[in-house]
C-alpha cells in the first residue's frame, strides 16, 4: 500500500510527513520555538524518560491542535471490557468456544469488544487480557485509545482500515497489527469482521531473542510496517474513548483527532504479514517447543519468560524422522489460550473452528485427538506440507488466566463436551502385568 513503509529496524528511529505540507518535520531539533506550517509539538512517551536508550518509547507529533484540547471525561456505557477476574471461580479444565458470534445489531469495533479471560491489575501495570471483537460498522466521529497496554489485533474474518495519529493501517486476516498504549485510532470496516486481541499492561511487544539459530529466521524487522503520516483537518463533533484502569470514559472535542502532519520517533503502531514468517523446523527426534513459532514477545522481569508470546502454526514443511510429528502430549507452567484464523489445526481433526478458542491453563494436560493420534502413529515420516490453507496462533503467558462472566456463561460458547475428544485414547501397552 502507498500509505505504508517498511520499518528498516525494529525498534529503531522512524519519521514521516505528509506529502501535502512538505518539510513539515522540523529539521535539527525535536521541539522548535515555533514549527512548520504553525504547528503544535506534541511528544508522545511509551516509557519512563529515563529507561535506558535502548528500551526507551517516545515520537514527537507535529499537530494542527494538541491533543489536550477536549472536554471532561464521563463514564461510557457502550464497551464490554472487563477486569473482574477475582468475580469468577477458577477452572483448571480444558476449555473451548465454539466460534464467537457476528453481531445481530449495529456495533462498531469498540462497542464489540468483548473480554475472554485475563489476570493481573492494570492499575499495577502487570498482566494482561484476552478479548474478541466483533463488529458491522465503522467508527463514526469516534476515536479510542488505550491507557492500560497495547493491544495486539488479529483479524479472522474481514478487513480493518485502523486510522491512527500516525497514518492509516490496512488489516486483513492473516496479518496482525499493533496499537502501542495511549495510540488514538479508528476502525473503518465495510463487512462484518471479528477476531482476537491480546492487551499487555505495561511493557511492550519486541521481536524474541533469535539465540542458536543465528541472525536469520522467524518474523524479520524489515517485515514490518508503520503508517506514512496523513492528516485530517475536520472541525465538528468527536469522540475520545479511553480504557483507563480497566473501565471507559469518552470526552468530546470540536475537531479530528487524526491531523497529525509529520511525526519521528520509535514509539509507532506497526503492522506484520504473517505470510513472511521464516519457519526453522528440522527435527530428527524428540520435538521442537512451539516458541520456535514467536512471532513477537513481552518479556517479564525474568530472563526467558514471558508475560505474553504471540506464536502462529503456519503452512509448512515438517521434515520429522524417529519421533511423532504432532504436538507431544503436555502440561505447561505457562497459560495456553489458541485461535483458529483458517483451516484446522494439525492436532486436532475437528471440533476447533476458525473464529473459535481454546485454553489450556496451567499445568491442564492437553494434546492431540484421538483421531489425529492414530493417524500420525501410522504415517510415513518423510517430508510433508502440513497446515496447508490455515492459520492457527497462541497467546501464551507465564501468569494464570481467569474467566470472565461473560467468557464462562454469556457468550454461550463454550464446547461442554471438548474432553471427549481424549476419550477413546486406548490402552496399548505391551508390557508384563
Amino acid at each position: 500500500m502507498s500509505d505504508l513503509k517498511y520499518l528498516s529496524g525494529f525498534g529503531s528511529e522512524f519519521s514521516s510527513e505528509d506529502p501535502r505540507c512538505p518539510n513539515s518535520l522540523p529539521k535539527g531539533q525535536n521541539s522548535p520555538q515555533i514549527c512548520p506550517y504553525g504547528l503544535y509539538a506534541e511528544q508522545l512517551s511509551g516509557s519512563a524518560f529515563t529507561a535506558p536508550r535502548s528500551d526507551n518509547k517516545r515520537s514527537w507529533l507535529y499537530r494542527i491542535l494538541p491533543s489536550v484540547g477536549h472536554k471532561p471525561f464521563q463514564s461510557f456505557s457502550e464497551g464490554n471490557f472487563d477486569s473482574k477476574w477475582q468475580e469468577t471461580k477458577p477452572n483448571p479444565n480444558q476449555l473451548r468456544w465454539n466460534p464467537f458470534d457476528l453481531p445481530s445489531e449495529t456495533r462498531d469495533f469498540v462497542q464489540g469488544i468483548y473480554t475472554i479471560c485475563g489476570t493481573g491489575d492494570p492499575k499495577l501495570r502487570l498482566g494482561l487480557a484476552i478479548h474478541i471483537y466483533s463488529c458491522n460498522t465503522s467508527m463514526k466521529n469516534r476515536a479510542f485509545y488505550n491507557s492500560d497496554g497495547d493491544f495486539l489485533i488479529v483479524p479472522q474474518q474481514g478487513k480493518l482500515l485502523v486510522k491512527t495519529e500516525f497514518g492509516k493501517l490496512q488489516v486483513s486476516p492473516n496479518e496482525i497489527c499493533v496499537i502501542q498504549q495511549g495510540m488514538r485510532f479508528q476502525v473503518l470496516v465495510s463487512e462484518a469482521c471479528r477476531g482476537y486481541i491480546l492487551e499487555v499492561y505495561g511493557r511492550h511487544f519486541s521481536l524474541p531473542d533469535l539465540g542458536p539459530i543465528g541472525a536469520n529466521g522467524l518474523a524479520n524487522p524489515r517485515d514490518f510496517q508503520s503508517p506514512v503520516a496523513h492528516f485530517e483537518d475536520i472541525q465538528g463533533e468527536f469522540e475520545i474513548v479511553s480504557k483507563y484502569q480497566g473501565s471507559l470514559f469518552v470526552c468530546s472535542q470540536d475537531h479530528s483527532p487524526f491531523d497529525v502532519v509529520a511525526w519521528h520517533g520509535n514509539y509507532v503502531p506497526y503492522k506484520y504479514d504473517l505470510a513472511n514468517f521464516m519457519v526453522v523446523n528440522s527435527v530428527s527426534f524428540d520435538h521442537c517447543d512451539p516458541s520456535i513459532f514467536t512471532v513477537l514477545t513481552c518479556q517479564s522481569e525474568k530472563p526467558g519468560t514471558a508475560i505474553a508470546d504471540f506464536v502462529i502454526f503456519p503452512p509448512r514443511w515438517s521434515v520429522q524422522e524417529n519421533t511423532f510429528r504432532p504436538p507431544y502430549y503436555h502440561r505447561n507452567c505457562m497459560s495456553e489460550f489458541m485461535g483458529l484464523i483458517s483451516g484446522r489445526y494439525e492436532a486436532k481433526q475437528g471440533g476447533f473452528l476458525p473464529g473459535g478458542a481454546t485454553l489450556h491453563s496451567i499445568m491442564t494436560p492437553h494434546g492431540p485427538d484421538v483421531d489425529c493420534f492414530e493417524k500420525a502413529s501410522k504415517e510415513e515420516l518423510k517430508p510433508a506440507r502440513i497446515a496447508e490453507g490455515s492459520q492457527g496462533f497462541m497467546f501464551e503467558s507465564c501468569l494464570g488466566l481467569a474467566l470472565t462472566e461473560w467468557g464462562a456463561k454469556t457468550c454461550k460458547k463454550l464446547d461442554a463436551g471438548y474432553h471427549k475428544c481424549w476419550e477413546g485414547l486406548r490402552r496399548n501397552f505391551t508390557g508384563a502385568k
